[in-house]
Protein backbone atom coordinates (compact mmCIF):
# COMPACT_ATOMS: atom_id res chain seq x y z
CA UNK A 1 0.00 0.00 0.00
CA UNK A 2 1.08 3.57 -1.07
CA UNK A 3 1.64 6.25 2.13
CA UNK A 4 2.01 9.57 2.06
CA UNK A 5 5.21 10.95 2.78
CA UNK A 6 4.35 14.19 4.70
CA UNK A 7 1.66 15.57 7.22
CA UNK A 8 0.76 19.14 8.26
CA UNK A 9 1.20 20.56 11.81
CA UNK A 10 -1.47 23.11 12.16
CA UNK A 11 -3.82 22.55 9.34
CA UNK A 12 -6.69 24.57 10.48
CA UNK A 13 -4.24 27.84 11.73
CA UNK A 14 -2.78 30.02 9.91
CA UNK A 15 0.74 28.97 10.26
CA UNK A 16 1.34 24.81 9.35
CA UNK A 17 3.93 23.22 8.99
CA UNK A 18 4.75 20.17 6.54
CA UNK A 19 6.42 17.36 8.23
CA UNK A 20 8.75 14.60 6.59
CA UNK A 21 7.01 11.04 7.98
CA UNK A 22 9.89 10.18 9.83
CA UNK A 23 11.44 12.36 12.39
CA UNK A 24 14.30 12.02 14.67
CA UNK A 25 14.11 12.15 18.31
CA UNK A 26 17.14 13.58 20.54
CA UNK A 27 17.00 11.65 23.41
CA UNK A 28 19.29 9.36 22.94
CA UNK A 29 22.10 11.71 22.41
CA UNK A 30 22.39 12.03 26.34
CA UNK A 31 24.72 10.16 28.96
CA UNK A 32 24.01 7.07 30.97
CA UNK A 33 19.90 7.37 31.86
CA UNK A 34 19.74 9.88 29.32
CA UNK A 35 21.50 12.49 31.66
CA UNK A 36 25.06 14.53 30.71
CA UNK A 37 26.64 14.68 27.80
CA UNK A 38 27.03 12.44 25.12
CA UNK A 39 29.89 9.99 25.74
CA UNK A 40 31.33 11.12 22.11
CA UNK A 41 30.08 14.61 21.37
CA UNK A 42 31.76 14.49 17.82
CA UNK A 43 29.47 11.66 16.48
CA UNK A 44 26.06 12.85 18.04
CA UNK A 45 26.65 16.07 16.13
CA UNK A 46 27.36 14.27 12.91
CA UNK A 47 23.89 12.44 13.94
CA UNK A 48 22.00 15.47 13.53
CA UNK A 49 23.90 16.56 10.68
CA UNK A 50 23.04 13.21 8.97
CA UNK A 51 19.23 13.09 9.74
CA UNK A 52 18.86 16.60 8.10
CA UNK A 53 20.44 15.18 5.01
CA UNK A 54 18.54 12.35 4.82
CA UNK A 55 15.61 14.08 4.64
CA UNK A 56 14.37 14.28 8.47
CA UNK A 57 12.89 17.95 9.11
CA UNK A 58 11.19 17.29 12.50
CA UNK A 59 13.29 17.09 15.79
CA UNK A 60 12.15 15.98 18.56
CA UNK A 61 13.76 17.75 22.27
CA UNK A 62 13.40 18.74 25.35
CA UNK A 63 15.41 21.20 27.99
CA UNK A 64 15.60 18.62 30.20
CA UNK A 65 17.39 16.21 27.78
CA UNK A 66 21.07 16.07 29.60
CA UNK A 67 20.24 18.65 30.97
CA UNK A 68 19.96 21.30 27.99
CA UNK A 69 22.11 18.70 26.11
CA UNK A 70 20.39 18.39 22.94
CA UNK A 71 19.09 21.62 22.74
CA UNK A 72 22.61 22.74 22.62
CA UNK A 73 23.61 19.76 20.39
CA UNK A 74 20.83 21.33 17.95
CA UNK A 75 21.94 24.90 18.11
CA UNK A 76 25.70 23.55 17.36
CA UNK A 77 25.23 21.44 14.33
CA UNK A 78 22.39 22.85 12.60
CA UNK A 79 21.78 26.75 12.92
CA UNK A 80 21.14 28.73 11.15
CA UNK A 81 18.35 26.37 10.55
CA UNK A 82 16.78 25.44 6.62
CA UNK A 83 13.80 27.01 6.62
CA UNK A 84 11.73 24.07 6.74
CA UNK A 85 13.26 22.67 9.77
CA UNK A 86 10.49 21.72 12.55
CA UNK A 87 12.18 21.95 16.20
CA UNK A 88 9.36 20.49 18.81
CA UNK A 89 10.10 20.31 22.37
CA UNK A 90 8.79 19.42 25.41
CA UNK A 91 7.88 21.45 28.92
CA UNK A 92 6.24 19.80 31.91
CA UNK A 93 8.93 18.21 33.29
CA UNK A 94 12.44 18.90 34.95
CA UNK A 95 15.86 16.86 35.84
CA UNK A 96 17.69 17.51 39.06
CA UNK A 97 21.33 17.53 39.88
CA UNK A 98 21.10 13.78 40.90
CA UNK A 99 19.12 12.44 37.72
CA UNK A 100 15.65 12.58 38.78
CA UNK A 101 12.71 13.37 37.06
CA UNK A 102 10.64 16.02 38.41
CA UNK A 103 7.08 17.84 37.71
CA UNK A 104 7.69 21.33 36.47
CA UNK A 105 4.29 22.40 35.08
CA UNK A 106 3.62 25.87 37.51
CA UNK A 107 2.85 28.41 35.12
CA UNK A 108 5.85 30.54 36.41
CA UNK A 109 7.80 26.80 35.80
CA UNK A 110 6.32 26.67 32.41
CA UNK A 111 7.30 29.55 31.60
CA UNK A 112 10.59 29.28 32.12
CA UNK A 113 10.71 26.11 29.84
CA UNK A 114 9.41 28.15 27.45
CA UNK A 115 12.14 30.62 27.92
CA UNK A 116 15.11 28.32 27.85
CA UNK A 117 14.23 26.56 25.07
CA UNK A 118 14.11 29.69 22.75
CA UNK A 119 17.57 30.63 24.42
CA UNK A 120 19.58 27.77 23.84
CA UNK A 121 18.01 26.79 20.23
CA UNK A 122 18.85 30.27 19.35
CA UNK A 123 14.91 30.66 18.15
CA UNK A 124 12.43 33.72 18.71
CA UNK A 125 9.34 31.13 18.29
CA UNK A 126 9.15 27.28 18.96
CA UNK A 127 7.41 25.59 16.36
CA UNK A 128 6.05 22.80 18.52
CA UNK A 129 5.60 22.88 22.56
CA UNK A 130 3.76 19.16 24.06
CA UNK A 131 2.88 20.50 27.48
CA UNK A 132 3.90 16.99 28.87
CA UNK A 133 1.51 15.91 31.43
CA UNK A 134 3.18 13.98 34.63
CA UNK A 135 1.52 12.42 37.74
CA UNK A 136 1.49 14.38 40.74
CA UNK A 137 1.61 17.82 39.54
CA UNK A 138 0.13 20.21 42.35
CA UNK A 139 -0.98 21.87 39.43
CA UNK A 140 -4.15 21.02 37.55
CA UNK A 141 -4.09 19.99 33.86
CA UNK A 142 -6.09 22.65 32.88
CA UNK A 143 -4.06 25.38 34.34
CA UNK A 144 -0.81 24.18 33.15
CA UNK A 145 -2.30 24.32 29.93
CA UNK A 146 -3.89 27.56 30.08
CA UNK A 147 -0.18 29.06 30.97
CA UNK A 148 0.86 27.06 27.62
CA UNK A 149 -1.92 28.73 25.67
CA UNK A 150 -1.17 32.46 27.24
CA UNK A 151 2.70 31.70 25.91
CA UNK A 152 1.06 31.18 22.85
CA UNK A 153 -0.92 33.89 22.59
CA UNK A 154 2.50 36.27 23.76
CA UNK A 155 4.01 34.73 20.21
CA UNK A 156 6.59 32.43 22.21
CA UNK A 157 4.72 29.01 20.71
CA UNK A 158 3.39 28.30 17.11
CA UNK A 159 1.66 25.14 17.99
CA UNK A 160 1.05 23.87 21.60
CA UNK A 161 0.93 19.85 21.85
CA UNK A 162 0.36 17.62 24.77
CA UNK A 163 2.18 14.50 25.61
CA UNK A 164 1.34 11.72 27.74
CA UNK A 165 -2.23 12.25 28.04
CA UNK A 166 -5.37 10.14 28.25
CA UNK A 167 -8.50 10.40 26.18
CA UNK A 168 -9.98 12.49 28.90
CA UNK A 169 -7.61 15.21 29.22
CA UNK A 170 -7.04 15.35 25.46
CA UNK A 171 -11.04 16.13 25.75
CA UNK A 172 -10.23 18.99 27.78
CA UNK A 173 -7.16 20.43 25.71
CA UNK A 174 -9.60 20.47 22.66
CA UNK A 175 -12.40 22.58 24.55
CA UNK A 176 -9.51 24.62 25.42
CA UNK A 177 -8.06 25.69 22.51
CA UNK A 178 -6.29 23.99 19.50
CA UNK A 179 -4.15 21.18 19.82
CA UNK A 180 -1.06 20.87 17.03
CA UNK A 181 0.35 17.42 18.03
CA UNK A 182 -0.34 14.85 20.47
CA UNK A 183 3.06 12.48 21.50
CA UNK A 184 2.19 9.41 23.79
CA UNK A 185 3.95 6.20 23.62
CA UNK A 186 2.83 4.13 20.71
CA UNK A 187 4.39 1.47 18.84
CA UNK A 188 3.75 -1.99 17.35
CA UNK A 189 3.70 -4.29 20.86
CA UNK A 190 3.20 -0.77 22.85
CA UNK A 191 0.04 0.83 22.45
CA UNK A 192 -1.06 1.10 26.13
CA UNK A 193 0.11 2.85 29.16
CA UNK A 194 3.56 1.79 30.45
CA UNK A 195 4.07 2.98 33.71
CA UNK A 196 7.65 4.37 35.46
CA UNK A 197 9.47 7.62 35.03
CA UNK A 198 9.42 7.43 31.06
CA UNK A 199 6.34 5.36 30.58
CA UNK A 200 3.05 7.30 29.93
CA UNK A 201 -0.04 7.32 28.23
CA UNK A 202 -0.68 4.80 25.67
CA UNK A 203 -1.88 6.41 21.78
CA UNK A 204 -4.41 3.52 21.18
CA UNK A 205 -7.11 5.42 23.25
CA UNK A 206 -6.80 8.71 21.49
CA UNK A 207 -5.84 7.91 18.01
CA UNK A 208 -9.59 7.82 16.76
CA UNK A 209 -10.06 11.28 17.92
CA UNK A 210 -6.79 12.55 17.09
CA UNK A 211 -7.89 11.65 13.59
CA UNK A 212 -11.33 12.70 13.89
CA UNK A 213 -9.48 16.72 14.56
CA UNK A 214 -6.47 15.58 11.97
CA UNK A 215 -3.94 16.24 14.42
CA UNK A 216 -1.02 14.44 14.48
CA UNK A 217 0.67 11.85 16.85
CA UNK A 218 3.91 12.06 17.51
CA UNK A 219 4.88 8.82 19.23
CA UNK A 220 7.98 8.02 21.20
CA UNK A 221 9.80 4.85 22.64
CA UNK A 222 7.97 3.15 18.90
CA UNK A 223 11.33 1.25 18.51
CA UNK A 224 11.19 0.18 22.15
CA UNK A 225 9.22 -3.57 21.58
CA UNK A 226 8.65 -5.62 24.56
CA UNK A 227 9.69 -8.58 23.45
CA UNK A 228 6.61 -11.36 23.78
CA UNK A 229 3.37 -12.77 21.81
CA UNK A 230 2.54 -9.51 20.26
CA UNK A 231 6.67 -9.57 18.47
CA UNK A 232 6.46 -12.59 16.57
CA UNK A 233 3.97 -11.44 14.17
CA UNK A 234 5.79 -8.80 13.13
CA UNK A 235 9.30 -10.11 13.15
CA UNK A 236 7.66 -12.44 10.68
CA UNK A 237 6.82 -10.57 8.12
CA UNK A 238 9.92 -8.49 8.35
CA UNK A 239 11.49 -10.81 7.57
CA UNK A 240 9.48 -11.83 4.79
CA UNK A 241 10.01 -8.31 3.62
CA UNK A 242 13.96 -9.19 3.85
CA UNK A 243 13.98 -5.56 6.33
CA UNK A 244 14.91 -5.37 10.12
CA UNK A 245 12.08 -5.34 12.85
CA UNK A 246 12.84 -2.10 13.86
CA UNK A 247 12.28 -1.30 10.22
CA UNK A 248 8.79 -3.05 9.95
CA UNK A 249 7.41 -1.77 13.30
CA UNK A 250 8.08 2.13 12.06
CA UNK A 251 6.56 0.74 8.10
CA UNK A 252 3.51 -0.58 10.18
CA UNK A 253 3.52 3.29 11.88
CA UNK A 254 3.36 4.88 8.98
CA UNK A 255 0.73 2.51 7.27
CA UNK A 256 -1.46 2.70 10.42
CA UNK A 257 -2.80 6.18 10.00
CA UNK A 258 -1.65 8.90 8.09
CA UNK A 259 -1.32 11.01 10.98
CA UNK A 260 1.28 9.34 12.67
CA UNK A 261 5.25 11.00 12.40
CA UNK A 262 7.32 8.76 14.11
CA UNK A 263 10.78 9.94 15.55
CA UNK A 264 12.75 7.05 15.97
CA UNK A 265 16.16 7.97 17.74
CA UNK A 266 19.35 6.27 17.94
CA UNK A 267 23.40 7.18 18.60
CA UNK A 268 24.31 4.91 15.03
CA UNK A 269 24.74 6.53 11.61
CA UNK A 270 23.90 3.38 10.26
CA UNK A 271 20.60 2.69 12.38
CA UNK A 272 19.91 6.34 11.18
CA UNK A 273 19.67 5.41 7.88
CA UNK A 274 17.81 2.27 8.32
CA UNK A 275 15.17 4.13 10.15
CA UNK A 276 15.12 6.31 6.77
CA UNK A 277 14.65 3.47 4.76
CA UNK A 278 11.56 2.53 6.38
CA UNK A 279 9.61 5.29 4.86
CA UNK A 280 9.96 3.09 1.72
CA UNK A 281 8.52 -0.07 2.52
CA UNK A 282 5.40 -0.88 1.46
CA UNK A 283 3.06 -3.11 3.09
CA UNK A 284 0.65 -5.49 1.08
CA UNK A 285 -2.93 -4.96 2.42
CA UNK A 286 -2.60 -8.66 3.29
CA UNK A 287 0.17 -8.49 5.79
CA UNK A 288 -1.56 -5.49 7.50
CA UNK A 289 -4.53 -7.43 8.30
CA UNK A 290 -2.31 -10.26 9.44
CA UNK A 291 -0.23 -7.67 11.61
CA UNK A 292 -3.51 -6.42 12.78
Amino acid sequence: MNINKTLIIGKDSELTFTANRIGYGTMRLTGKHFFGEPENRLEALQILKKAVELGVNYIDTADYYGIDVTNRLIAEALYPYQDNLIIGTKIGAMRKDDASWNVFSKPEQLRHSVENNLRVLKLDQLAVVHFRYMPGSETSFEDSLSAVFELQKEGKIAHVGLSNVNREQLEAGLKMGEIGTVQNLYGYTQRTTLAGPMGGAGGEEILDLLEAHQIPLIPYFSLEASLGKGQQKIEEIAKKYNVSTAQMNLAWLLHKSPLILPIPGTTSLKHLEENMAAAEISISKEDLDYLG
